[in-house]
């Protein structure tokens, strides 16, 4: 039992795989795609009658011209070898016509399918939690997303319009056979094509195995790549860069292994298909050939069981490939549906309701946190931050300071306390409500690889140009960005690496103005600048703070001396509160801080009067 326990629950994944797909084929309230859908079955059918009727008319032509007087009433109708002939041409023609209208009513129903199956997935991947993103593989997870999309285009298309018509060509020429021929020719026909069917379905299921070894080599491949490609100046500091090429080339390796193995296994089923099909071929001819000999049938006959058996072949020859990149595109697609599967950690309750901001007080009551229970971040803290006050927050790496930021944008939910904004429990309140409310500058910007213009109206992006200019004012980054050649239209590069980190900080600060919050969170918007740069942004900080309620991550203590109230945190835990001359006099842990700090920035004074002397 055991061993054939995986081999049933994948069969299950396909089936629901392919169930996930039927609700974006048949939709509900869209009644023209599914016109589309019942006209271009219909114009299946009719492709397949045609397409079936041919041989007869070859097989007439056939009998006339042998000098059999045994004529169909269809040739009798047709009266001579020239109109059966064109009869035969026009009927092909019909065929293939209804064939490619199939394919023209049915391309919006499909297209329109990939297009919201791969808008579905976009939008889950925003709704997940930021723990998914910072565990996720870039590269990979791009990789998962193209093919299951092209999967999805594989399936809609082949498996209505290929293995659909051949399973509905297989019954008609059986019948065909048994009526024509007799029941042992329609044995003989359907036993050699399901042979072919379960031949092709074994061996393919036994070098999916190979398959998938290629699919997650060229995952891992690609996101090596992307993931290099990324951190193109950390390679360059280190000159890693046959370090990163061997990694990369490890991985196209195996993946060459597995190409290799599966190309083999290719070539075994290829063999054994055709094997089959040319035994099955033989034993209907010779059979047929018996009875032209004995005047059973006609030469006329015998040609149509050729025909027959050739046209019912050649698809069969291609379902071969069908089924293989079936297999393989339900595979595809398991992986993106499980992305889409996958559970979103935050959420809204069922009557979340929006936030409702009358001055903007936040609130903490005992509070606790951790992202991994053996590893507590907060410890039930509890502090109030006043409306339109700023609030900060200091101590050491490590002490569960930015954790304090993510919580109140709701990243996560607190796992003992309650977080409040005026009164209101943000687990009650709907996510997108909660963050338009917040303006956010965090330590690392990273912005779009578009315009400075584009970048700054993200914090708004109905904004006009004046609101834009208005808000780049404020921030103290108009002056720079109307003296760069392009002005507001300038690239800034992928992930703003054509701009300088205090120019990304201004951008940052430009799009939180124009968002115009009422609650802003500073996440150490300036510990990673040097301190000419830092006193210029921070006088930018303040405007933006003022009549805000204000919270600020920080680890340069400097930037904080103002804040209405500090809260000093170690190790999850709130040990101080008060303000900066409160905290400096009763010389406790942020008195510590703020001497070694003092000591630091002397040190950087004395080495940079050095070196400019």
């Amino acid at each position: 039992m055991s061993a054939t326990k995986p081999s049933n629950e994948k069969k299950d994944n396909h089936w629901s795989t392919v169930k996930s797909l039927l609700p974006y084929l048949w939709i509900e309230g869209r009644a023209d795609l599914k016109f589309r859908v019942i006209l271009a079955l219909g114009f299946l059918v009719i492709a397949k009658l045609i397409g079936v009727y041919i041989p007869f008319l070859f097989k007439d032509a056939v009998d006339i011209l042998s000098g059999d007087k045994e004529i169909s009433t269809n040739a009798l109708l047709l009266a001579t070898p020239i109109g059966l002939i064109i009869g035969y041409g026009i009927s092909r023609i019909l065929s293939l016509f209804f064939g490619e209208m199939r394919d023209a009513v049915f391309v919006k129903v499909g297209q329109h399918a990939v297009r919201q199956i791969a808008l579905n997935t976009f939008r889950h991947l925003h709704g997940l939690s930021l723990r998914y993103h910072l565990e996720r593989k870039t590269g990979g997870l791009s990789r998962i997303i193209e093919r299951g999309t092209r999967g999805i285009d594989f399936i809609l298309r082949f498996m209505l319009f290929n293995i659909l018509p051949t399973l509905l060509e297989i019954f008609l020429i059986t019948y065909i056979f048994w009526a024509e021929f007799g029941v042992f020719y329609a044995l003989i026909t359907l036993s050699s094509l399901v042979s072919y069917i379960l031949f092709t379905t074994y061996v393919t299921d036994w070098r999916l195995k190979f398959r998938r070894k290629m699919n997650d080599q060229d995952t891992k491949a690609n996101t090596k790549a992307v993931d290099s490609l990324l951190n193109f100046e950390t390679v360059k500091y280190f000159t890693n860069e046959e370090h990163e090429a061997q990694r990369f080339d490890q991985a196209l390796k195996a993946y060459e292994n597995a190409a290799v193995k599966s190309q083999l296994s290719l070539t075994l089923l290829n063999i054994g298909q055709g094997a089959i099909i040319s035994i099955g071929l033989v034993v209907v001819l010779i059979m047929a050939a018996n009875g032209v000999k004995t005047g059973q049938f006609t030469i006329g006959e015998f040609v149509l069981v050729n025909s027959l058996l050739i046209q019912i072949y050649l698809p069969l020859n291609f379902l071969g490939f069908v089924y293989r990149e079936i297999k393989q595109s339900l595979v595809d697609m398991e992986k993106m549906f499980e992305v889409i599967a996958t559970s979103t950690e935050v959420s809204d309750e069922e009557h979340a309701l929006p936030l409702h901001i009358k001055k903007g007080m936040i609130e903490f009551e005992n509070v606790s946190f951790h992202y991994a229970a053996n590893r507590p971040i907060l410890k039930n803290i509890s502090f109030t931050v006043p409306a339109g006050t700023t609030t900060a927050i200091v101590g050491s790496s490590g002490a569960g300071k930015s954790t304090i930021s993510r919580i109140i944008f709701r990243f996560y939910d607190v796992i003992e306390g309650t977080v409040k904004i005026d009164g209101q429990d943000i687990r009650n309140i709907q996510q997108k409500s909660l963050r338009n409310n917040i303006g956010v500058v965090p330590q690392d910007t990273v912005l779009f690889n578009d315009t400075i213009e584009y970048n700054i109206s993200y914090g708004d992006p109905k904004a006009d140009k004046n609101a834009i200019v208005e808000a780049a004012k404020l921030a103290q980054i108009n002056d720079f960005i109307n003296n760069l050649p392009e002005g507001y239209n300038a690239e800034v590069g992928e992930r703003g690496l054509k701009l300088s980190g205090g120019e990304k900080q201004r951008v940052a600060i430009a799009r939180t103005i124009l968002k115009n919050p009422p609650i802003l969170l500073l996440d150490e918007a300036t510990s990673a600048l040097d301190s000419h740069t830092e006193r210029e942004i921070q006088s930018s900080l303040d405007t933006i703070a003022q009549g805000r309620t204000t919270i600020v991550i920080a680890h340069r203590l400097s930037t904080v001396t103002n804040a209405d109230q500090i809260i000093v945190l170690d190790k999850g835990e709130i040990v101080e509160k008060g303000t900066h001359a409160d905290l400096l006099q009763i010389k406790g842990e942020y008195y510590a801080l703020w001497q070694r700090q003092l000591e630091t920035s002397e040190a950087e004074e004395k080495l940079a009067s050095l070196q400019s002397n």
